[in-house]
């Protein structure tokens, strides 16, 4: 393993203020290594354990979370400044996805007695060992148990790499699996820069890949485990389309509009992005949408009163701007917002632009930010074909109150999940991914369990 030394601490910044918070000491390479030895002995000790005895233990996590709930969301605001209100609402569906995992993976990775020309055989579904989670920063306990609870249930052990700029969420999630009672080893944070990534993928302990995080990052995951020949799961960018048709109830529509697109300041893969409007519908629906838009409160993420928090990092607001200028100069319009907040901060203004073609930055490419994109269509069958007309392929929403004609046109649409009526979200009992660049394979349900799994032919003549 290489040893790059660019800094020798991961610094956690309050998004609301740039003032640094904490400064964590980055691995050094023996370090690495013998976390790693860790986790290859652990799993030899997690994966004897019975479902029964893995259960206990992912229950007491959940347990430990609710415990803590206050002190968890805390940390998480502070770090990359979603309001507080919604962090608690990530830590306890942290909570409640390790109880699903504990109630249902016995269930899940039971094997199956398959009819056969043999007097017996069946398909078993057996850990693999060690695998390692790249996870991205916008929900830094909720995408981390996401992929844990399954994997762990499942009898694999986890080495974390979390973005740098959450780094105490990084060491709270693991002292939370100690505090357990799972071996030690059983999940293993690393402090470490993103350029040692490949050097972890390419380690004989690693079993597995699994990354949240962008189109870029994802290639270059991808590019590693082939290479090594090592499986992962992509759950990468999104650019959602929201379909508004003739006969929506508008106001559920607004609501679920501004919902979709703030929350978490609009970080999200599956944030509504795209806001495709049938002309019939455009003109309350615009109008409503950008009424409430505008009495949003932005403020600190302590504050329970915040609806809006800061983006994570400067450097994501200087983007999110320079997007909605560039779209502006191709003949977009500015209907509220599109500028960052004067004072301390990196606090960006809801905003909603209209007149949006494809061709514009903020169709093209995945806005990161509380900036809805509106393009109005002529018909049902121009919006789906505006809706695919994009290289993502994770979400979509439908609202219509024609269920009947919805359930038709889910299939039309290209993406991982398709919602009609509801946001997207995603919920431990469906499987959760995209397709196109929004990666491939699935979390969560029982397709998420078995991503890291031997699946094992057993034939007896």
């Amino acid at each position: 393993m290489t040893s790059r030394r660019e800094h020798s601490t991961l610094k956690s910044t309050d998004p609301s203020t740039g003032n640094i918070l904490a400064e964590y000491p980055i691995l050094e390479p023996q370090e690495i290594f013998f976390r790693l030895r860790q986790a290859g002995d652990a799993f030899d000790t997690w994966s004897s354990y019975s479902y029964s005895v893995r259960s206990k233990k992912m229950k007491r996590v959940a347990a430990l979370l609710r415990k803590d709930e206050t002190a968890h969301a805390t940390l998480i605001s502070q770090e990359m400044g979603k309001p507080i209100k919604q962090s608690r609402a990530e830590v306890l569906k942290c909570a409640a996805t390790c109880d699903y995992f504990a109630d249902n993976a016995e269930t899940f990775l039971s094997s199956d007695t398959i009819k056969t020309d043999g007097s017996r055989s069946m398909v078993a579904y057996e850990p693999l060992g060690a695998i390692l989670a790249v996870m991205p920063w916008n929900f830094p306990f909720w995408q981390v148990f996401r992929f844990a609870a399954p994997t762990l249930m499942a009898g694999n052990v986890a080495v974390l790499k979390h973005a740098s700029n959450v780094p105490g969420c990084s060491l709270a999630i693991e002292r939370i699996f100690s505090e357990a009672g799972f071996p030690d080893g059983a999940f293993k944070s690393m402090l470490i820069r993103a350029s040692i990534v490949n050097d972890l993928i390419k380690h004989p302990v690693i079993k597995a890949v699994s990354l949240t995080g962008s189109e870029r990052a994802g290639r270059m995951v991808a590019s590693e485990a082939g290479s090594s020949l090592k499986k992962c799961v992509l759950e990468l960018g999104g650019s959602d389309p929201f379909i508004v048709l003739d006969d929506a109830d508008i106001d559920d529509a607004v609501d679920g509009a501004v919902l979709a697109r703030t929350q978490n300041a609009g970080q999200s893969c599956i944030a509504a992005k795209r806001f495709i409007v049938t002309r019939k519908a455009s003109k309350t629906f615009v109008e409503g949408f950008v009424s409430k838009m505008q009495t949003l409160v932005v403020g600190k993420p302590l504050d329970e009163s915040t609806e809006i928090g800061p983006l994570a990092r400067q450097d994501l607001i200087d983007d999110l701007d320079a997007m909605v200028h560039a779209s502006v100069d191709r003949g977009a319009e500015i209907l509220t917002g599109g500028k960052k907040k004067d004072g301390a901060g990196y606090y960006y203004a809801p905003t909603i632009i209209s007149k949006v073609t494809p061709g514009m930055e903020v169709f093209d490419e995945e806005t990161f930010g509380p900036v809805a994109a509106v393009s109005v269509v002529k018909n049902i069958e121009e919006a789906v074909a505006l809706a695919n007309k994009s290289r993502y392929g994770l979400g979509a929403s439908i609202w219509t109150q024609d269920l009947d004609l919805a359930a038709e046109l889910a299939p039309r649409i290209e993406a991982g999940s398709v919602f009609v009526n509801g946001i997207v979200k995603s919920d431990p009992r469906l499987p959760f991914g995209g397709i196109k660049a929004s990666g491939y394979g699935r979390e969560l349900s029982v397709a998420g369990i078995r991503e890291f799994v031997n699946t094992k032919t057993v034939w007896i003549a």
